[in-house]
């Protein structure tokens, strides 16, 4: 055979590797860390929303049109994060069970 066709059934060879839980130490601890960047992340997501609710209001009501466009803008951004933290587990859990379906 030739070394490209040897290096093509190399690619081909299933190494049999899955995730599984428990192999190493310290995988509860950084379970807690990710869950705690989780959360310091909504609770600041919370604060930027806020933040741009008040920019919209206030630009709306003062007739500055560049502060309202900047509060919509950072309130979808808001609220684009907060989707995405909350959903970041499941999509995370999608991807991986499609990808564990490639052969």
């Amino acid at each position: 055979m030739s070394p490209l066709a040897d290096h093509l059934i190399h690619l081909a060879y299933d190494p049999g590797i899955t995730p599984q839980g428990g192999g190493l130490p310290g995988l509860a601890v950084l379970k807690n860390v990710v869950n705690s960047i989780n959360l310091f992340g909504i609770i600041a997501v919370v604060g930027a929303l806020a933040v741009s609710l008040a920019v919209w209001a206030w630009g709306h009501h003062t007739g500055g049109h560049q502060a309202e466009a900047n509060g919509k803008k950072g309130a979808t951004v808001a609220a684009g994060a907060a989707l995405g933290l909350g959903a970041a587990n499941g999509i995370v859990a999608f991807f991986s069970a499609l990808g564990s379906q490639v052969q």
